[in-house]
């Protein structure tokens, strides 16, 4: 499923605590990679109760960040799945202390989370034949404007978007899963 075509400006401090909240990461994660589920699935997966799944899930519902798949379930069963959507944040300078904060530590994870995952894949390439030569990096300095830069952030986000929406359901077989990475910022030594 493709991201939605019009980007979401997460403005909204009780959305971002929602998104921020590490089993709800967790649950979105496991349904993005693996698809629709139910509140008894991803707890077995998860390693949780079915309580706290099903709690997380409407509280993510309730942002907007994952919906019901009613075509799936049958009698109580409710099966969900995560909204594929172009999440961007405000300038820090136009967020609340509160939204700074909680930003701040969402970040902290992410990064965490992406070193924690390439670390994963550096211990399994061997393995994985051919898309063990799949780490593509590129690192790299520009001297731009402000503006410049969020020209280049939206040229990024247009060719991401592009190739997400390219993607077939379900995507062929010989496809895999890349998880794709953009950080750009100040260099606060120069």
């Amino acid at each position: 499923m493709a991201p939605e075509r019009e980007p979401r400006e997460l403005t909204d401090p009780a959305a971002l605590k929602a998104l921020a909240h590490p089993l709800r990461r967790r649950i979105l994660r496991t349904l993005d990679r693996d698809g629709p589920a139910t509140s008894t699935t991803l707890a077995r997966v998860l390693g949780e109760n079915t309580g706290a799944t099903s709690y997380h899930l409407r509280r993510l519902a309730e942002h907007g960040f994952v919906e019901d798949v009613p075509e799936r379930g049958q009698g109580r069963e409710r099966w969900w799945r995560a909204r594929r959507q172009d999440v961007r944040f405000p300038p820090r300078s136009a967020m609340s202390a509160d939204m700074r904060a909680t930003f701040d530590e969402f970040a902290r994870q992410g990064v965490a989370e992406d070193f924690e995952a390439f670390a994963r894949f550096q211990r399994e390439r061997d393995g994985l034949a051919e898309w063990g030569d799949g780490l593509l990096f590129a690192r790299g300095a520009l001297h731009l404007t402000r503006d410049q830069l969020l020209g280049f952030w939206s040229d990024y986000m247009e060719l991401f978007n592009r190739y997400a929406a390219a993607v077939p359901d379900p995507p062929p077989d010989d496809a895999r899963r890349l998880l794709v990475r953009f950080v750009a910022f100040p260099d606060v030594d120069c």
